[in-house]
């Protein structure tokens, strides 16, 4: 059993991005306001939708209820369109800052 050693070694080739780099994503304080701006309007509608039909039962059983209807639709639909939104604008904001600051050096 032999084994060949190859001397070619691949060169690095640089490429430039085509795109600008993206922001960085958002700190830990941003995702809690995006998802308290999910959750808060979903449990608001939720109470007042749902309020009436669950009054005679348990308030544990009220919020499960609740809950089992609010997360899935904040985790896969809400939450997700608030982050694209603010990416969207990071986005814009990183792209206006780049222009201005290639004005002050030109």
């Amino acid at each position: 059993m032999t084994i060949e050693a190859t001397t070619e070694q691949a060169t690095p080739t640089r490429v430039e991005p085509a795109t600008p780099v993206h922001p960085k994503a958002p700190s830990v304080h941003m995702r809690a306001l995006i998802t308290w701006l999910a959750i808060f309007p979903l449990v608001s509608i939720g109470m007042l939708l749902l309020g009436p039909i669950m009054e005679p039962l348990h308030p544990v059983l009220r919020a499960l209820m609740l809950t089992a209807l609010v997360v899935p639709a904040a985790v896969y639909v809400v939450v997700p369109r608030l982050m694209a939104g603010h990416g969207a604008l990071s986005r814009k904001a990183a792209e206006r800052s780049s222009q201005r600051a290639a004005r002050r050096s030109a």
